[in-house]
């Protein structure tokens, strides 16, 4: 990773790296990869190249798009919550910086602009792939703008936040096929909810939780504790976990014994592992390394899927 991003330094431009880190890209493009998976083990076969390429473009630009509004929704809070030293983090979601609008490395009016640029380009790939789509992402965005202004009010906002995660991998089943099983779209769902929830959500508010008090936030581990998070976090990723597990055996992949073995093997290094670390120490940094860790797995069940589409 050190290499990569000295990589990236060298042929981004700064300016554009903090729009970058505006969309919190390093950690978008891992979740890109969930509407990726989910159209791929739906279908069991790549889909037309036209529709690739599509897919691909409009994952990019409403992903960049919705991760921006968080930020311009979230900005006056997220500035009462700047720390001094709030500069590269170790999380995925601010590694290159965190909160460059608030910190005031960008300003309003062009992190609207940009926001607004990536949005016209989702609802036109959205358009293209399936109209069905442009509903769910400004579903989408609108969901995240309202899981923003519920900071300060209810822990629940929680279940907005997983509806907001699952749309993308919804979508993208809807962009192959316009008419899907219902049953398999439900457990997609259902996956992706438990896996932001036990996976994102809760451990990046356990990571703030010191921040979130000094502004009042009602977050999950605020409210409730942090024993009760870290077991909610195991009960949540052990629940997706069988979700995931249900939906390799309804889907159209042949997947062999030995990947199966790989999907077992990952998601308890990668999910039941750390969540069982963060349960046992109470420490902030377990929660982040889980967060870090999760992050990966929709990339993760890719693999798995390319592995069986390949070999």
């Amino acid at each position: 990773m050190k290499y990569v991003m000295s990589f990236y330094d060298t042929l981004v431009p700064e300016k554009l790296q903090f729009f970058f880190a505006l969309s919190r890209t390093h950690h978008g493009v891992l979740d890109m990869m969930a509407p990726v998976f989910a159209a791929l083990i739906y279908l069991g076969h790549f889909p037309d190249p036209g529709i690739v390429l599509a897919g691909v473009i409009t994952v990019f630009s409403g992903y960049t798009a919705v991760y921006a509004l968080n930020d311009i929704v979230g900005y006056k809070d997220d500035r009462n919550n700047i720390r001094p030293d709030d500069k590269k983090g170790t999380d995925l979601d601010s590694i290159l910086i965190r909160h460059p609008l608030a910190q005031g490395v960008i300003s309003l009016k062009s992190a609207a602009a940009w926001a607004g640029f990536w949005s016209v380009a989702a609802v036109l790939g959205a358009y293209y792939l399936n109209p069905v789509c442009i509903l769910i992402f400004l579903g989408g965005a609108l969901l995240e703008a309202i899981y923003c202004y519920l900071l300060k009010i209810t822990y629940l906002r929680i279940v907005i936040n997983g509806f907001v995660k699952s749309a993308g991998p919804v979508a993208a089943v809807f962009a192959v096929d316009t008419s899907p099983d219902a049953l398999f779209l439900c457990f997609i769902f259902v996956f992706f909810f438990l896996w932001e929830a036990g996976g994102q959500n809760i451990p990046n508010d356990y990571t703030d939780i010191e921040e979130d008090r000094q502004i009042n936030a009602k977050t999950l581990p605020l409210v409730f504790g942090r024993d009760i998070a870290s077991s909610l976090i195991m009960g949540l990723l052990a629940a997706a976990f069988i979700v995931m597990a249900a939906v390799f055996f309804m889907s159209p992949v042949d997947f062999s014994w030995f990947s199966y073995l790989v999907f077992g093997t990952g998601s308890f290094f990668l999910l039941m592992l750390p969540a069982q670390k963060l349960r046992k120490t109470g420490e902030n940094q377990a929660a982040m390394s889980l967060f870090n860790k999760a992050s990966y797995y929709p990339f993760f069940l890719l693999c798995v899927v390319l592995m069986n589409l390949f070999l």
